[in-house]
């Protein structure tokens, strides 16, 4: 898979998306980012998901969210101006507010109201950031997706390249990849027809037990090498840094879990780069 080069100005753009809830999915569009960031990565998170936990968990105040993604679906122009800095050198955060409940109302009768965030990314996506010693273009932009299919993932899934899966370690893992996959094959026939998963990774994975190694080899069965060999632990530094507003990485970067998407983070970046990722 050819991916995102240093050389190149377009980002690679990847939605954070599963259906179930509970799986890890926002901890992982916030952590993997940061741990990119960590490694070099210019990034930038777009929290569509209504409840903001993205922007929280990133330690964004409510009161410094003045242009939100509501505000740039409804005017794709302001993308620039909703884009907000973060504690993590080389990671910024377009945020989210509890007006995104309102946007299928808002673009009901609008033509375009599938493409709002297509529209926005272009016009963003050449934008340069600082990564703490210098302004470099965007590597990577991460969608961070509610767990329902409505237009706000819908406009997730028309501006994406690639999908990224945190699936929890459970029974009825594979059930929900299911769903998933049949969903994407919609979202390729009437939006988007280069949309492809991009892995799968296994979320809340507890060692202890031989039940993350059959969810694993199940997954691996039908998917392949779309599943990352990088696990994510559950972890208690995992479950309890969005409370103090950090990323896990920044609340405990010796914990398991922040190794864990540290590991993750290379491992994307070797697969689509083809080539091992140097040491932070």
């Amino acid at each position: 898979m050819s991916g995102n080069d240093s050389n190149l100005s377009t980002p690679r753009i990847v939605a954070v998306a599963n259906q179930k809830g509970g799986v890890g999915k926002t901890t992982t569009a916030i952590n993997l980012g940061t741990a990119m960031a960590s490694i070099g990565q210019c990034v930038l998170i777009i929290d569509m998901d209504p409840q903001g936990n993205a922007s929280t968990g990133l330690g964004i105040d409510h009161d410094d969210r003045e242009i939100s993604t509501f505000d740039v679906l409804m005017d794709p122009n302001i993308a620039a101006r909703s884009l907000t800095a973060t504690r993590v050198p080389g990671l910024v955060l377009m945020p989210s507010t509890l007006d995104l409940l309102g946007v299928e109302n808002e673009l009901a009768s609008t033509p375009d109201r599938s493409f709002r965030l297509k529209q926005a990314i272009e016009l963003i996506k050449n934008v340069q950031i600082n990564n703490g010693v210098e302004k470099k273009p965007l590597d990577y932009i991460i969608i961070d997706c509610p767990p329902s299919f409505n237009l706000l993932t819908i406009n997730a899934m028309a501006a994406a390249q690639s999908v990224l899966v945190p699936v929890q370690a459970e029974f009825f893992a594979l059930e929900g990849l299911s769903q998933l996959t049949n969903s994407i094959e919609e979202f390729r026939k009437l939006l988007n027809p280069t949309l492809e998963i991009m892995g799968i990774v296994l979320t809340m994975v507890d060692s202890s037990t031989n039940l993350s190694k059959t969810v694993a080899a199940e997954v691996s069965s039908v998917f392949g090498d779309k599943l990352y060999n990088a696990v994510i632990p559950r972890n208690v530094s995992v479950s309890e840094a969005p409370s103090f507003g950090k990323p896990v990485l920044l609340y405990k970067p010796k914990a398991s879990g922040s190794q864990a998407y540290v590991e993750l983070a290379r491992e994307i970046l070797h697969n689509e780069r083809g080539a091992e990722q140097p040491a932070a």
